[in-house]
């Protein structure tokens, strides 16, 4: 239905708040739970991979999981949510940041798109100034990965806001 995207945005959209809400909090918590899986076997598998370096690939591979999912054709969701979640999990201060501008945008554009590629662009810089501890430069690779991709994912959004036909909340549909 609607963009025939699994996030929580289209399901927002086409089956309700209760429906739209619940998909954000189990892609976050999905994204959660990877990366402190991930972060506890590699701890027994490779004691020597720095705990916060095997916790991001667990959160680089969430993410690209929920994006290109096989038994869905590849054909998944934009990451937002499961990316928030991965982060939340691995640099708590950072993601909520994070997610503290996606809301300062979306309401002043009402675009979930604008707030949703500002807020993945925006984190990893919260990230290099508000993690604390061992910082790997793998870590900081896979936020910038993330970022990128969660931004890539939201090319034709992009090119819908350029053409003036993005979907902006609280606007009526066409006739």
């Amino acid at each position: 239905m609607g963009s025939g995207n699994i996030g929580a945005t289209n399901v927002l959209r086409a089956g309700g708040k209760g429906l739209g809400a619940a998909t954000f909090i189990l892609d976050v918590l999905k994204g959660c739970a990877a990366v402190w899986l991930g972060g506890y076997l590699a701890s027994h598998w490779m004691p020597s991979v720095p705990l916060r370096t095997a916790e991001a690939f667990a959160a680089l591979c969430a993410v690209l999981g929920h994006m290109f999912p096989i038994w869905l054709k590849f054909r998944g969701g934009k990451g937002v949510a499961t990316g928030f979640g991965v982060f939340l999990f691995i640099c708590p201060w950072a993601a909520l940041a994070s997610i503290a501008t996606f809301v300062v945008v979306f309401g002043i554009t009402r675009y979930v798109a604008v707030a949703s590629i500002i807020g993945a662009a925006v984190f990893p810089v919260f990230a290099w100034f508000l993690v604390t501890g061992v910082r790997p430069p793998f870590f900081f690779a896979a936020a910038i990965g993330v970022s990128l991709l969660i931004i890539v994912k939201h090319h034709q959004n992009i090119r819908r806001l350029f053409a003036g036909t993005e979907y902006r909340f609280g606007a009526h549909k066409p006739a």
